[in-house]
């Protein structure tokens, strides 16, 4: 493992050559979820900060960007990013991320702030707490599902997840309400972080960008729903922490498919300073910092996140 740093400075050197790499993270939960066995824990989070600090200089998203316009990112640049505003970003990435001295840019999709819960969690508790063998959905024209075991219920939420992620918002909404409703569960308020929490993580040094107000896919809607979403997002967090917000996340984040050209113009449009994507790669001073690479490895050793870290470069 001695030999990754080196490796890791031929490939992103300082200067015009330098190549900046984000890791997009969602959520870090406190303990490990046999549902979902490849989230990301405290545990794992707390080493996988100190691989990266190993290995990297890691710097607020901001500056980086800064850094790449002038040619001046530092070798080995890297910058950590959560997605959506969950509540345990706060409770348990935060402490986690200061013991390290990193600081991170955490993306909120503000309409879902102080009770609210995105459509696809809705759809993962209702799963996830429901009591039946069988959940019967076909009045919502989507099948039946055995729940007999974790197998079956991870595979419930993925077919469920994947036959309505680019339905409308309303729809998607509605839809995993009534799951959850013939489900027969009651769902949870605590998940995504109170507007209280959102500005400690401000005031505690995280950097905040906006990641539009309802998470649509910004590809299915026209420029002024667009702009209205993303417009509105940046607006809150702005008068929310009295500061100005110059960051933003494409919501699921696969250009073409999740963004357009025209979401990248709204965004242009409204004074950010730059934009990132869930395109895999790095970045470079000749790419468009409106559209910056991200990914992140899920290896559990050193060595394979290490390599995977390290294979990133090839997309750039």
């Amino acid at each position: 493992m001695m030999l990754l740093k080196p490796l890791f400075q031929w490939v992103s050197p300082a200067g015009p050559r330098a190549k900046l790499s984000v890791l997009i993270f969602h959520r870090v939960l406190a303990e490990y979820d046999r549902l979902f066995p490849d989230e990301m824990n405290a545990r794992r989070f707390d080493e996988l900060c100190y691989w990266i600090a190993s290995w990297f200089n890691v710097l607020p998203l901001d500056e980086a960007v800064a850094r790449l316009k002038i040619d001046s990112l530092p070798a080995r640049a890297a910058c950590i990013t959560f997605d959506d505003g969950y509540a345990d970003n706060y409770h348990v990435a935060l402490p986690i991320l200061q013991r390290h001295g990193m600081r991170a840019t955490f993306f909120i999709a503000t309409g879902y702030l102080d009770g609210g819960r995105m459509w696809n969690d809705s759809i993962i508790e209702a799963i996830r707490t429901c009591t039946l063998q069988m959940l019967d959905l076909s009045s919502l024209g989507l099948g039946q599902h055995v729940l007999n075991s974790i197998c079956d219920r991870r595979e419930a939420i993925d077919s469920l997840i994947n036959k309505i992620k680019y339905q409308p918002v309303e729809l998607r909404i509605s839809i995993a309400e009534q799951i959850a409703h013939l489900a027969q569960v009651l769902l949870p308020h605590d998940l995504m972080m109170t507007s209280r929490e959102v500005k400690a993580m401000h005031q505690a040094g995280m950097q905040i960008g906006a990641h539009t107000v309802t998470h649509p896919i910004l590809a299915r809607l026209t420029q002024v729903q667009a702009r209205k979403e993303i417009q509105g997002s940046k607006c809150f967090l702005e008068q929310l922490l009295g500061d100005r917000v110059g960051l933003f996340a494409y919501p699921n984040g696969k250009p073409g498919e999740d963004y357009a050209q025209n979401s990248v113009d709204v965004v242009r449009s409204l004074g950010f300073d730059a934009a990132v994507s869930t395109q895999r790669g790095t970045t470079g001073s000749q790419d468009d910092i409106f559209q910056i690479r991200r990914f992140t490895p899920w290896d559990h050793s050193r060595v394979r996140f290490g390599a995977h870290m390290l294979s990133n470069f090839r997309n750039a």
